[in-house]
């Protein structure tokens, strides 16, 4: 399936939001996640099923100053 990650088109094999972050090793990091422009809670991931044309953000915490 076709689908945005953070602005760029890429296949991918996964359905889920988690199974996404696995497949982008992103599993065992702390991310924030959106579908389609709504924030996606850690726990509801396992529900957040994916469709081709779909946008996917992934954010990681930084640190500056």
């Amino acid at each position: 399936m076709r689908i945005k990650i953070n602005g760029e088109a890429r296949d991918v094999t996964a359905t889920t939001l988690a199974a996404l972050l696995r497949e982008l090793d992103y599993e065992d990091l702390t991310v924030a996640t959106a579908l389609n422009q709504a924030f996606v809670r850690k726990t509801d991931r396992n529900r957040a099923h994916l469709r081709d044309g779909d946008a996917v953000e992934i954010l990681t915490p930084r640190q500056g100053g």
